[in-house]
């Protein structure tokens, strides 16, 4: 388990004489951020009056940072719980740590002590090690549980100081879920144990509602805090993942999977079970794969659209949640990572009134979110916007979607003829995936309408290719196909702890195209480091590269059968096309993003 932690040594540093011993005092407190020149001393006293009228029982870091103090170091800001934990980290010496809940083992940290005992003392253990554990506090000073856990677990204690809100809280969460855990296990047991030869009405049952039952209180509980997480971590996706003895739990964060927790089988069956039960999915089917929707809401009262996809395995179903933030899903272009020239292209082609607008990309590219984005900005009331998908992503008030079934021979092809009928202006095609659903589109196209649709190509000028191979005529993409967006999904530079740093030449010259290359960039560039913000990890966010190729009359008189592929990018790039190489280098030169990122993203160079 890796902590989120300030760059200060990671020892047990005896507080300076200025705190005395036992928990901390508003009014020692409040005198300290005087002398340190942090809180003008008529602020302290308006403080301290406020603290006795209201009298309230509160942590007095929480009391101050609810008072909004003006910090006397950062005029017009006004100090917050975290500013004012810092303080008290550097005031005893020791680290201070923001917690990090998907890298915190969960399970080990709760066996260590009772949760009773870490409530009353105010502490809560965060990483278990061969020689020593880390615990947490907010009350450096109120140590005298020290030496009696020290004793207990025969390690020595490493002291992180953490704000008292986040202590708090995942004391309650940390505790909470393990128990559920626990007792859905030991019902689970228990129902083994008291079970003789089981009839035959039992066995259906245990068939159809799991080993726990998806109604469980503890499995209840353990499926509403992974939501929970989900959301607080940014997770684009859950992953349940079954295995014989022990399952694990793991999101997937700006583009890359963590594991954040470890489930009983037994359990992680029944936590499968409740999903199912929520996605109104058949529970007695476990051979056959299943998709199903949520509609939930986040912690923060956000509608919030999941995706559920299930799976059978060598050791059960494996299910994935996709989520569907609405604030994710529908951003500006500048949000999705376009520069201004990118935009105003992209918005020409989209607004024309007839036409085929492709965007290609492999999946979890965010090809779908640029469509979403374009369409929710096109959907006037004085225009019709019709959607064919597999599956439905995200619903959209503005759009009148209409989802595949292949079960009942609803094709995109299908679905195509029939929006055709639905006096429709602009048609969003999921995916163009035969030449049926090309044809359509085409047709489309043809007799007035505007066409939003995908591809799974490399780069845009292969959108042409991979039209010829499906068997659509030259002449006929000539005519329709308005222009073709490629794009990547790339982690972003954390803007709060990203330093300078050169790119080599050779990363530079791995990237470079060979129809245009671009010079070694000699400042600006920017590397990782890690703060709070970033979880340590260097990178937040993620944000786009673009290939925008817009058909110009003389690249759709190149357009042939058997067209030169090579020939017609170098025509692209010299009518001004941008490659999605050339597009990350300019990123990276502006302190964005990496080489390395980058080349993880982006096709091989031929």
């Amino acid at each position: 388990m890796e902590t989120t932690a300030s760059p200060q040594p990671s020892t047990r540093s005896p507080a300076r004489k200025r705190l005395p011993p036992g928990k901390l005092t508003l009014e020692r407190v409040l005198g300290l951020l005087v002398a340190d020149g942090i809180v003008a001393p008529g602020d302290a006293a308006r403080a301290s009056a406020t603290a006795r009228e209201t009298r309230t029982e509160v942590h007095p870091l929480i009391l101050l940072a609810n008072l909004k103090l003006p910090s006397q170091q950062t005029p017009g800001v006004p100090l917050s719980l975290e500013r004012l934990t810092e303080w008290l980290a550097q005031e005893t010496g020791l680290p201070y740590v923001r917690i990090d809940p998907t890298k915190v083992d969960v399970p080990a940290v709760t066996a260590l002590v009772s949760q009773a005992y870490a409530q009353r003392y105010r502490f809560l253990p965060l990483e278990v090690r061969a020689d020593c554990v880390r615990i947490a506090t907010s009350e450096p000073q109120a140590t005298d549980w020290l030496g009696d856990v020290e004793r207990l677990l025969r390690r020595d204690i490493e002291l992180v100081i953490v704000n008292p809100l986040d202590l708090n809280r995942y004391t309650m969460e940390f505790f909470g879920v393990s128990r559920s855990v626990r007792g859905a296990r030991d019902a689970r047991d228990a129902k083994d144990a008291n079970a003789g030869m089981p009839n035959f009405e039992q066995l259906v049952e245990l068939g159809r509602a799991g080993e726990l039952g998806a109604d469980d209180r503890h499995v209840v509980h353990i499926v509403d805090w992974l939501l929970q997480y989900a959301y607080e971590q940014r997770a684009s996706d859950i992953h349940l993942e079954p295995r014989r003895e022990i399952s694990r739990v793991r999101f997937r964060i700006d583009g890359v999977l963590h594991k954040v927790y470890e489930l009983p089988s037994p359990v992680m069956n029944a936590v499968t079970a409740r999903i199912k039960v929520l996605g109104r999915m058949d529970l007695a089917e476990r051979r056959r794969p299943q998709d199903g929707r949520i509609k939930t809401r986040s912690p923060g009262g956000r509608e919030v659209e999941m995706r559920l996809s299930t799976m059978p395995t060598a050791f059960g179903e494996k299910t994935v949640m996709r989520i569907f933030d609405p604030d994710t899903a529908f951003k500006t272009l500048e949000q999705l990572g376009f520069d201004a020239d990118e935009a105003a292209v992209w918005n020409e082609l989209v607004e024309r009134p007839h036409g085929i607008v492709l965007v290609t990309g492999p999946t979890g590219s965010g090809k779908t979110t640029t469509l979403y984005s374009a369409l929710r900005r096109l959907a006037t009331t004085d225009v019709n916007v019709c959607t064919v998908e597999d599956p439905i992503e995200m619903i959209a008030p503005e759009l009148n979607q209409m989802q595949v079934h292949p079960q009942i021979d609803l094709s995109f092809a299908v679905g195509v003829r029939t929006l055709l009928r639905q006096d429709p202006d602009i048609i969003m095609v999921g995916e163009i995936r035969d030449l049926d659903t090309a044809q359509m589109a085409v047709q489309a196209s043809l007799t007035g309408h505007l066409v939003l649709s995908t591809l799974h190509t490399n780069d845009a000028p292969s959108a042409i290719t991979r039209l010829l191979d499906l068997g659509v005529p030259h002449y006929l993409i000539a005519s329709t196909l308005n222009g073709v967006l490629a794009q990547r999904l790339v982690r972003t530079l954390c803007p709060h702890c990203k330093q300078p740093a050169p790119v080599s030449a050779d990363g530079w010259e791995a990237l470079n195209e060979r129809h245009g290359l671009l010079p070694l960039p000699t400042s600006g560039t920017c590397g990782p480091k890690g703060c709070l913000e970033c979880r340590n990890t260097g990178f937040l966010g993620r944000t786009g590269l673009y290939e925008l190729l817009p058909l110009t009359p003389a690249l759709r008189g190149l357009i042939r059968a058997d067209m030169d592929l090579d020939g017609f990018t170098r025509a692209a790039i010299g009518q001004g096309m941008r490659s999605l190489r050339t597009t990350a280098m300019q990123k990276i030169a502006a302190g964005l993003t990496t080489v390395e990122e980058v080349l993880s993203v982006l096709p091989p160079r031929e």
